[in-house]
């Protein structure tokens, strides 16, 4: 079991979920101020997507970032600041015998597009997405290539940002091994992504095979969707692991009671120290992640 547990809040995600919530962070303002309420209920980590404020969607506008990071870094809050750059990535198969017809929900870009906000900000860390993936029942494909990859994780590298390699499928952490063996990351952190169709289901035998197969010493963290957030939480813990929470991943405290990011952090922190483990404080989880002191 690992007694001193890394927790990050994934504030808001790109998913449509703006209709089934609330109180979604949408604006900068909001995933800001979102990302402050996680810091003060004790998260280690903050993960960031933004959103286009007029429509609710994910974005990838550079602006929209620089104005969420300016605003966490100004609020005088300690937090650990972690970008998404997985945007980018999305092809709308065309239905029936019209494949090649991408539909609306495509926005494919290369690689190196996908860090263009990584590039201007320096965050602590980013995410590196490890391969293509069916996302959901529809005919959307998350695509991220062998050679993507290459070049992303070595961009990522050059720039002196912890990368973390988002683990969806058994295969994706194949490659993301191989990808440490070539030398095009050091000493990266693993997320596993359980539960997100058609990926890994979110059980005890997936996640352990998945930690069965991490390189020795990795720093590792993992989550389930849904109600499978808390139970996947536990379960990383027990396997030595951190854990991640927060609203893109789960919409819920309890059934029909709307959570909040603050919320879920408090919910997982209670979980883990009736675990006998305590949440890391950012700065010890700088020490933890190799990060820089904060300036």
């Amino acid at each position: 079991m690992n007694p001193k547990v890394i927790i990050t809040c994934a504030l808001t995600g790109a998913g449509d979920t703006v209709d089934k919530h609330p109180a979604i962070p949408v604006t900068p303002t909001q995933i800001a101020a979102a990302a402050v309420e996680a810091a003060k209920a004790g998260a280690t980590v903050v993960h960031c997507h933004v959103r286009d404020p007029k429509t609710g969607k994910g974005s990838r506008d550079p602006a929209l970032y620089r104005e969420v990071v300016t605003r966490i870094r100004d609020s005088g809050v300690d937090i650990i600041v972690n970008l998404t750059a997985g945007m980018g990535g999305d092809l709308e198969i065309g239905a029936g015998e019209t494949p090649l017809a991408f539909g609306p929900a495509t926005d494919l870009v290369g690689p190196l597009a996908r860090l263009v906000h990584v590039e201007e900000l320096l965050p602590d860390i980013c995410t590196l997405d490890c391969g293509t993936l069916n996302f959901g029942d529809g005919d959307t494909i998350y695509v991220s290539t062998p050679a993507a990859l290459r070049a992303g994780a070595k961009r990522i590298t050059e720039l002196g940002v912890k990368a973390e390699l988002e683990i969806f499928d058994t295969g994706h952490l194949w490659f993301a091994n191989q990808m440490i063996k070539e030398g095009l990351l050091r000493d990266p952190l693993f997320q596993l992504c359980l539960g997100i169709p058609w990926g890994a289901p979110a059980d005890t035998t997936t996640m352990k095979a998945m930690v069965d197969n991490l390189p020795a010493g990795a720093t590792w963290a993992a989550f389930g969707i849904g109600r499978m957030q808390m139970p996947m939480a536990a379960q990383a813990v027990l396997l030595g692991g951190h854990v991640r929470v927060g609203l893109e991943d789960n919409l819920w405290l309890d059934k029909g009671v709307p959570a909040s990011n603050g919320s879920l952090v408090e919910r997982v922190i209670k979980l883990i120290e009736c675990m006998g483990a305590q949440p890391m404080s950012p700065a010890a989880g700088r020490v933890k992640m190799g990060l820089k002191a904060r300036g």
